[in-house]
C-alpha cells in the first residue's frame, strides 16, 4: 500500500522563518533543526464532480498523520534525546519551500509543488526534528514557466508576484462569512462548490500522471455535494454524516452559500452551530 511517494530533508535555518513562525515551531518541536518532508500522491482520476480532487477521498490531514506518526515514533526510539513532531498542513512551516529545498520538486507558477512523476497532485506532510540531519542533493525537473496556469485561473489570482490568496477560488470557496459582490460573482460562475482545480488541470506537467496507489485517496470517493445533501444539517450533523473528509472543517455554511450562488438563490442564511 503506497502512502508517501518521496521523502527528503531540509534544515530549518534555510526556511527563512520569522520570529512568530520560529516561536510557533518551537512550541511544537523545541530546538527544531531539521524538517523531514514527505509527499503523498492523491490523484484518483478526472471524474465529474463539484468537489476539488484532493477533497474527494479521506481527509489528507488524517492520512498524513496516520502514515508519519509511526515514522516519528521510530525516530524517537532511535534518538531518545531528540524531539520529533508530525505536522500535517497545520503549522507555520512553508511546506512548498521545504519540499523544494529537500529536492522533492519544483515550485510552480501557481504556488504548488510539482513532483516529476505525480505533478502537483500531491499533499505534503512533515516531521520537525531537533536532530540535525544532512540533506541529500537532488535536482528535480523545474516548472516549465509556460503560463498555462496563469491563463487558466478563472479569478486571475496568479501573476508575476505569485498567487493572490484573496482572489484564489480554492481559498474563497472555503472562506466563512460574507463575500463581496465581486467574490459572489466569481463563486456564481465557478463549477466547483469546494476548492478549485483549474490551474492543475491546465498544467502540462500534470498530463498522464499515474493514479495514486493509496486506498484512502482512491476508495469511497465523494465527487459531488448538492443542496439536498446539506439540507437541514447542523454543523454537528454535517460532521457526523461526512466523517473524515477535508471539506467539512468549515461546516456546511460555505458549501451552502456556494451552491446557492451557483443556482442564483439568496445566500443569507443563519447557521445552527449545534
Amino acid at each position: 500500500m503506497q502512502e508517501f511517494c518521496a521523502a527528503g530533508v531540509c534544515p530549518v535555518s534555510a526556511l527563512g522563518l520569522g520570529a512568530h513562525e520560529r516561536e510557533w515551531l518551537g512550541r511544537l518541536c523545541p530546538d527544531a533543526q531539521s524538517v523531514l518532508v514527505y509527499l503523498f500522491p492523491y490523484f484518483a482520476g478526472r471524474r465529474p464532480g463539484n468537489l476539488s480532487l484532493y477533497a474527494r477521498g479521506r481527509d489528507y490531514h488524517a492520512v498524513i498523520r496516520d502514515a508519519l506518526t509511526p515514522v516519528a515514533d521510530r525516530l524517537c526510539e532511535r534518538h531518545p534525546a531528540h524531539r520529533f513532531a508530525v505536522l500535517a498542513d497545520d503549522s507555520p512551516l512553508p511546506e512548498v519551500r521545504a519540499a523544494v529545498l529537500a529536492g522533492l520538486g519544483a515550485a510552480g507558477q501557481n504556488g504548488l509543488l510539482i513532483h516529476e512523476t505525480y505533478g502537483s497532485y500531491v499533499v505534503i506532510g512533515t516531521i520537525a526534528a531537533s536532530l540535525p540531519i544532512a540533506a541529500a542533493q537532488q535536482r528535480p525537473r523545474a516548472c516549465l514557466g509556460c503560463g498555462a496556469c496563469v491563463r487558466a485561473c478563472p479569478a486571475r489570482a496568479i501573476g508575476a508576484a505569485g498567487v493572490d490568496p484573496a482572489r484564489c477560488l480554492s481559498a474563497l470557496t472555503q472562506r466563512g462569512g460574507d463575500v463581496s459582490a465581486e467574490e459572489a460573482a466569481l463563486l456564481r460562475q465557478h463549477p466547483l462548490a469546494w476548492g478549485c482545480d483549474a490551474c492543475q488541470t491546465a498544467c502540462p506537467m500534470n498530463r498522464d500522471v499515474p493514479l495514486t496507489e493509496t486506498p484512502a485517496f482512491r476508495e469511497n470517493l465523494i465527487d459531488s455535494l448538492d443542496a439536498d445533501a446539506l439540507d437541514g444539517l447542523t454543523r454537528r450533523a454535517f460532521l457526523e454524516k461526512y466523517p473524515g473528509r477535508a471539506f467539512t472543517w468549515r461546516g456546511p455554511a460555505p458549501l451552502r452559500r456556494n451552491l446557492a450562488l451557483q443556482r442564483g438563490a439568496d445566500t443569507q442564511q443563519t447557521e445552527n452551530p449545534s
